[in-house]
């Protein structure tokens, strides 16, 4: 039997490993990506059945209904975009408009663990799947690609936040926090990986996070 990491492809097969998958200890991850064992599915058959397609997002929803937060992630992301490109002017523009909607945001109430690994989930079972419908829809292949990357990106993070909830600060403790600059992959450990596992990019293309507030 083979297993599959939903984030970077890695593929855990039994029969070279000589260790059921079960075996492993609910603390094993992904040798690549840090992924949690939860997360692992088992291969599926080549060509599986499609499931029913979720029903598109509303297209006629405009940026003016966003919140301040959204729109400071969004042009976060058009400045990273911009960063990729060497779009220097661009990118200090979508910066500035990003920095402005940041300090436009009202503090969250309910900013727990818990609140987060439920958004997350929420956002891998319903969000994604209709943002795919809907890009298939529009033929936006540009869209489908994002949509691939904010997905796996957004796997790793409810596997970190649950093994976070499982763990508390131990699991933090003595290690580094790496974020890739350009997805935003978050990756635990020592060292960043040689290549992110979600865009390809090198190592030095992650920005380790420094001055994490201690609980």
């Amino acid at each position: 039997m083979r297993y599959v990491c939903p984030i970077c492809g890695y593929v855990y097969d039994e029969g070279k490993e000589g260790v059921p998958f079960s075996a492993l200890p609910d603390s094993w991850t992904c040798p690549l990506c840090g992924a949690a064992k939860a997360v692992f599915a088992p291969e599926q058959p080549a060509a599986p059945a499609p499931p029913p397609a979720p029903a598109p997002l509303p297209l006629e929803q405009g940026p003016e209904e966003l919140s301040p937060g959204v729109l400071a992630a969004l042009f976060s992301n058009l400045a990273r975009g911009c960063e990729k490109q060497y779009q220097a002017k661009e990118q200090a523009l979508f910066a500035e408009i990003a920095a402005f909607f940041q300090a436009s945001t009202p503090e969250v109430p309910d900013a727990g663990v818990a609140a987060l690994a439920a958004m997350l989930r929420e956002d891998v079972q319903s969000v994604y799947p209709a943002l795919a419908a809907t890009a298939t829809e529009a033929g936006d292949r540009g869209t489908q690609r994002v949509r691939v990357w904010g997905e796996k990106v957004t796997r790793m993070l409810q596997s970190l936040v649950d093994r976070y909830e499982r763990e508390g600060e131990a699991f933090l403790r003595d290690t580094h926090i790496w974020v890739c600059s350009v997805c935003g992959f978050v990756y635990v450990g020592d060292r960043p990986p040689e290549l992110c596992p979600v865009c390809k990019v090198p190592a030095w293309k992650f920005d380790k996070v420094e001055g994490r507030a201690s609980r």
